[in-house]
């Protein structure tokens, strides 16, 4: 009986451990206030980032708008100093008298004057 005995005893001991095992309550090492700021926090950090990256893109966007309007700038530039040129060719003197020989105007020497150039 003494080995009877002895298996009760450790069924016993085997019920108590399990009974002991299911009792035990685990306990997180977050409480629920800290989970709520932990997930608020993530919360804000992705809205902070979307917000930059959005941020970014619109800047990009304005920076490609400055560049096509100075690549426009600097067309018209180029165009005026051409039309430039091509005023102070057409303006020489020697052509505009060719021009008013061609019409049939002819120099009196009395009314001429002389301009200075700026």
């Amino acid at each position: 009986m003494s080995n009877l005995a002895r298996e009760i005893q450790q069924q016993r001991v085997e019920q108590t451990v399990q009974e002991q095992r299911q009792i035990k309550i685990r306990k997180s090492w977050l409480t629920p206030g800290e989970k709520i700021i932990g997930v608020a926090f993530a919360g804000l950090v992705c809205f902070g980032a979307v917000h930059i990256i959005s941020n970014q893109t619109q800047i990009y966007q304005i920076n490609q708008d400055i560049q096509k309007v100075e690549a426009k700038i600097n067309e018209q530039e180029k165009l005026n100093g051409d039309l430039q040129v091509q005023v102070k060719n057409l303006s020489k003197y020697e052509r505009i008298y060719k021009e008013a020989k061609k019409m049939g105007l002819e120099i009196n020497n009395n009314n001429v004057k002389v301009v200075p150039e700026k």
